[in-house]
């Protein structure tokens, strides 16, 4: 996540050690890379550096290796709020930024390694292109490079998206930096139309249009010269794609089916329940209830026979 970008960090171990002042902050260095962590997360960071550190493969950029770069582990959520200054949405769990070559991670994110290969990518892309390039590109360049696929598998159980709700790339923009229930089809939205530019290209790869990019090209300009396409078209070019590929019938295949199946059980349970409250408050009058001394002695005053003038009580109950 890049957004992280516009914000100063002065004196970066200073505003580490401020965020969290109970226990001081330990740098790890592989080579070029600094590892900024806790004492608890000290082999987590280690093992960070050394990934970092290595040349790695990136789509369209071919070896890149990572030059001087700063790796911050927060430990939750509420640390990498802290040191950002209060801006980490409640979801974010990496920040990348390109001008300091400093990347935040947290400790407990789900996958910390494909997180820090998705931050990487951002530098990457941001090392060979200096030109503006939109929100949604980044992204979707960065979920490709980490290799998130499980998240184009999601869009086949989002609705609104086998629905056709498939948004314009101005609004996908927005959509990235909106609620965790938006973000995450957003991301593998973002991810589709990056993979959809490389394969509008005759050779199927991304290489031309970075190359563009690097040479200086406005990102507009860069669409049309690769793919044919004026950006307004391959827009809708990739709308098209990603209402054909996901759709109701593949929402059911998935796993929507067993949706409606649950929300029919759930609504006939919820039917049932007003239908019989009426009953139910029918059966209720009338019925007394006993007295618990009565309980106690094993008789009440339903169970009691009247006793006639003279003669025996009847118990309606003889014990042997």
């Amino acid at each position: 996540m890049p957004g992280w970008r516009v914000m100063a960090i002065p004196v970066l171990l200073a505003t580490v050690a401020l965020a969290q002042a109970r226990t001081e902050p330990i740098a790890v260095r592989v080579g070029p890379v600094t590892a900024v962590a806790w004492p608890a997360q000290r082999e987590l960071a280690r093992t960070l550096a050394e990934v970092a550190a290595r040349p790695a493969e990136f789509p369209g950029l071919g070896t890149s290796t990572p030059g001087v770069l700063s790796i911050i582990i927060a430990r939750n959520g509420a640390a990498l709020d802290s040191i950002v200054g209060g801006r980490a949405p409640s979801w974010g769990v990496g920040f990348a930024d390109p001008a300091t070559r400093t990347i935040l991670l947290r400790a407990d994110a789900p996958d910390v390694h494909r997180t820090l290969r998705h931050e990487l990518a951002h530098l990457a892309l941001h090392d060979r292109v200096r030109v503006r390039v939109p929100l949604w590109f980044d992204e979707g360049y960065a979920g490709w490079a980490a290799g998130e696929w499980a998240r184009l598998g999601g869009l086949e159980l989002n609705l609104a998206v086998a629905r056709g709700a498939v948004p314009e790339l101005r609004d996908l923009d927005g959509e990235l930096r909106r609620s965790p229930g938006s973000v995450g089809p957003a991301y593998a939205l973002a991810m589709s139309a990056v993979l959809e530019l490389a394969r509008r290209h005759p050779d199927g790869r991304l290489d031309p249009l970075i190359n563009r990019l690097a040479a200086g090209d406005e990102f507009d300009a860069a669409v049309q010269a690769t793919t044919g396409l004026s950006l307004t078209r391959f827009e809708d070019a990739w709308r098209r794609s990603v209402r054909s590929r996901y759709t109701v019938a593949t929402w059911l295949v998935a796993g929507g089916a067993w949706v409606l199946v649950a929300t029919a059980v759930l609504a006939l349970g919820f039917w049932r329940r007003r239908r019989d409250r009426g009953r139910r408050a029918a059966l209720d009058e009338g019925w007394p209830i006993p007295d618990p001394d009565d309980q106690l002695n094993g008789q009440s005053d339903e169970t009691a026979e009247p006793a006639e003038p003279g003669g025996p009580v009847l118990d309606r109950n003889p014990r042997p």
